[in-house]
């Protein structure tokens, strides 16, 4: 469990025309299971959608969740959206089936870090992976 001195609000969504609400309510369960407080704008979410709700919960982190393989064209631009939004420090993570086609991990994980983002995932990943990350990456001591 992460400790209660700092709780790190993430949002949560499934950005574009992606409906994919199962993996979406699996992932908001762990992270609110790991004591995050998790604010959860559900599918076909807009970029915009995503950078408001983290502008208005004064949120730590954005996860973005794409299962249709658009995430690329649909993740195109939002770390530049949340600098103009005054956040530009936030944490983006991303995963899921990000792109269409077969294509190797290692060069879409580099076109995602390219494109702003602090980390992202490959199809498969368990929750905890991301939810070891983001203690890491935020310096949170772990409840044992």
């Amino acid at each position: 469990m992460v400790e209660e001195k700092k709780q790190l609000t993430l949002i949560l969504g499934v950005i574009g025309a992606d409906v994919h609400a199962v993996g979406n309510r699996i992932l908001e369960y762990a992270f609110t299971e790991a004591g995050f407080k998790v604010v959860n704008i559900g599918v076909m979410a807009s970029q915009e959608e995503f950078i408001n709700a983290a502008v208005e919960t004064n949120a730590d982190a954005i996860l973005v969740s794409s299962l249709y393989g658009h995430g690329e064209i649909d993740c195109r631009g939002l770390r530049e959206k949340t600098i103009e939004a005054g956040i530009g420090n936030i944490r983006l993570y991303v995963g899921g089936n990000l792109v269409v086609g077969k294509q190797d991990w290692q060069e879409v994980e580099k076109k995602f870090l390219g494109m702003g983002f602090d980390r992202a995932y490959p199809p498969g990943t368990m929750p905890q992976e991301a939810i070891d990350d983001l203690v890491k990456d935020f310096g949170l001591n772990q409840k044992c």
